[in-house]
């Protein structure tokens, strides 16, 4: 398992296509700037390039094999270990309703 970047993926897809990918979502922008802002970790001018970075970085969902949508964190680690046992249907890109919320966070 990698945790890794859209662009790290991209290089493992190339060099193992037969690797599963996982992207992990946020449920909203406004919950993404919540959750930066509550680590208390980063200056505002951190923050404000992180969050113009996700719009671009997120519009690269769809060339992963399944999206979690992490709204709750015990549903969305559920749902990895579900795609890690090979039982990931739930979560695959093509599922009715994803490509909506994927236009709402990077559009």
């Amino acid at each position: 398992i990698l945790e890794i970047d859209w662009q790290g993926a991209a290089q493992i897809r190339s060099a193992l296509p037969e690797c599963v990918s996982i992207f992990i979502l946020p449920p909203s922008r406004p919950e993404l700037e919540r959750r930066l802002r509550g680590r208390g970790t980063d200056a505002e001018a951190v923050i404000q390039r992180r969050l113009r970075d996700a719009a671009a970085d997120m519009a690269h969902w769809r060339e992963f094999d399944h999206v979690v949508v992490n709204d709750d964190f015990g549903e969305a680690l559920a749902q990895l270990q579900d795609v890690v046992a090979g039982r990931g249907a739930a979560t695959r890109r093509d599922r009715p309703g994803l490509a909506e919320l994927a236009a709402g966070l990077t559009g």
